[in-house]
């Protein structure tokens, strides 16, 4: 287990870089014609809430506070997204967006790597169809 502050959250810049690294993701996801469909298509009109909830997933997710866990219990990914299509497009087409969104952040390079991987392995786990 990383010390406090060699975690990927820390190591990112803690709270206000996660929650910049996802309002980045859902502008991009939200602006961008080439994550409308599917995954665009899958979220609410509004993304408050799904902004709010990957916050909360990621800080934890990323070492830092686990607030997802203390407000909504285990993150449960493939159930809570079991109701909407996670194809290979939808997969892909979320990690595209988030590559992006880290990239425009900006963050050292050993991180993005750690990051691309562990976002990779995840986005494939929750494939449904």
């Amino acid at each position: 287990m990383p010390e406090p502050e060699n975690t990927p959250y820390a190591r990112l810049g803690g709270e206000e870089a996660v929650r910049k690294l996802v309002k980045r993701f859902y502008d991009l996801m939200d602006s961008e014609a080439q994550w409308q469909t599917p995954l665009r298509n899958i979220h609410p009109k509004d993304l408050s809430a799904s902004r709010e909830k990957l916050f909360l997933f990621l800080s934890g997710w990323l070492g830092g506070p686990d607030l997802y866990v203390q407000r909504f219990g285990h993150p449960r990914l493939r159930a809570r997204h079991g109701s909407f299509p996670v194809d290979d497009q939808a997969r892909d087409q979320w990690m595209a967006c988030m590559l992006r969104a880290m990239h425009d952040v900006e963050m050292e390079p050993e991180l993005y790597a750690h990051l691309q991987g562990a976002f990779q392995r995840t986005a494939d786990f929750m494939r449904n169809c």
